[in-house]
């Protein structure tokens, strides 16, 4: 920093040794704006006794200054190499890249997103450091839901559209179609595959654009509640072979929306598929980040969005939501908060096997794969042992845990 903070407010201070350190680096991943923590989780855990570090300019690209971060009770670090050395426990937005690779160490937590069924060369190397990793993505509720999930699938299913409606535009190679529609000329078809999270937030906002669109899940109950929130102009539709092809055939926009919890999402558009699709039209692959739902879906950037493949143009951008940083920053802070406050407080051990929910979410364990659709999605099952045994409690049944 080229000039000292100011001296906080003794009384902000807490008179309490603390007892975990907890590390914020800044993102490194291409266009990636989203910061791990915001003031008021630093405030939270310092106030809890812990001790915060973030790495300076870290929450710049969410808006959020070093010296709120100062304030706030966070100590700010010149480097992500320090940053890491310091801290017991990481958070972070999205997984550790391989230029980070070498700041992780054995017993080290690290709390973010991972998506390691569809990243071998990551889950190799986290094994190989015996990293204690707990990932967003998995973090599941007895009844299903994933909390810290939800608020980048609200954001990337609202985005998907937008990003749907400006790559149809002529100048990217599109159909050059308007997605709402002018009077005397009818609006785009839209298609979403999947009617959960992603797919109805998508739903709501391409309807709200005017779209015609079709809505396809396996789930007959969350087809029946769909069509009793949805406005008339989006129609819930039972997935199968035929209506994907109907669908495809008639979509100029098709959203990816689909989700197996922490494994690799299934191809459900093959490649022949593009074929009957319409020149010009756009698939919003928004399962990238799991491998994506198309055999020609490949992760892209913000800096570089797009590519066409048999006339049909892919934007499968990895992390969607970077683009909206701050509303992304703050909706992922709310939920990840309690959780990370549990870990903080308790330890890794004690709180995942208190709580269910973080039980889900721990992927490895010192060397160990703990989550089986990763070691099975790769091919790495000689590493995986059940979560509850690699904690030391294995006669915790799975279904006294929620795992």
């Amino acid at each position: 920093m080229t000039e000292p903070l100011p001296q906080r407010p003794v009384s902000l201070y807490r008179c309490k040794e603390a007892y975990m350190k907890i590390g914020c680096p800044k993102e490194i991943k291409s266009q990636e704006f989203r910061v791990g923590i915001i003031p008021a989780a630093v405030k939270a855990y310092t106030d809890a006794g812990h001790e915060v570090v973030v790495q300076e300019g870290a929450g710049i690209g969410s808006a959020i200054t070093d010296e709120q971060y100062h304030w706030a009770g966070a100590r700010i670090c010149p480097t992500a190499d320090e940053v890491w050395g310091a801290s017991d426990m990481i958070i972070k937005v999205k997984e550790p890249l391989s230029e980070e690779y070498d700041f992780m160490r054995p017993g080290q937590l690290i709390y973010t997103f991972f998506h390691f069924a569809a990243n071998e060369k990551l889950t190799r190397a986290c094994l190989e450091k015996k990293i204690v990793a707990l990932a967003y993505e998995t973090v599941q509720k007895p009844d299903g839901s994933l909390p810290l999930l939800k608020p980048m699938s609200e954001v990337a299913g609202r985005m998907a559209p937008l990003m749907g409606a400006f790559y149809i535009g002529k100048i990217y190679g599109g159909r050059g179609l308007l997605p709402t529609g002018v009077p005397g000329v009818s609006p785009a078809n839209v298609l979403i595959i999947g009617g959960g999270t992603v797919g109805s937030n998508a739903a709501k906002v391409a309807g709200g654009l005017g779209a015609r669109i079709t809505l396809l899940d396996i789930d007959l109950d969350t087809l029946e509640h769909l069509g009793n929130v949805m406005p008339s102009n989006v129609s819930p539709i039972y997935a199968d072979a035929y209506t994907l092809d109907k669908g495809l055939r008639e979509a100029d926009i098709v959203i990816g929306a689909v989700l197996v919890t922490g494994a690799k999402a299934p191809k459900i558009i093959k490649r022949e598929h593009l074929r009957i699709m319409k020149p010009g039209s756009v698939l919003v692959d928004v399962a990238i980040d799991q491998g994506g739902l198309a055999e020609t879906s490949r992760p892209t950037t913000h800096s570089d969005p797009i590519y066409t493949v048999d006339g049909v143009i892919h934007y499968c951008v990895a992390n969607m939501p970077g683009a909206y940083a701050r509303t992304s920053t703050f909706a992922l802070n709310n939920r990840t908060g309690k959780y990370g406050l549990m870990l903080a407080n308790q330890g890794v051990e004690t709180a995942c096997l208190k709580e269910p929910a973080l039980m889900n979410g721990l992927n490895m364990y010192k060397g160990y794969i703990t989550f089986k659709p990763v070691a099975e999605a790769l091919g790495l099952e000689q590493f995986y042992k059940p979560a509850a045994e690699a904690l030391g409690r294995p006669e915790l049944k799975s279904e006294k845990i929620g795992f």
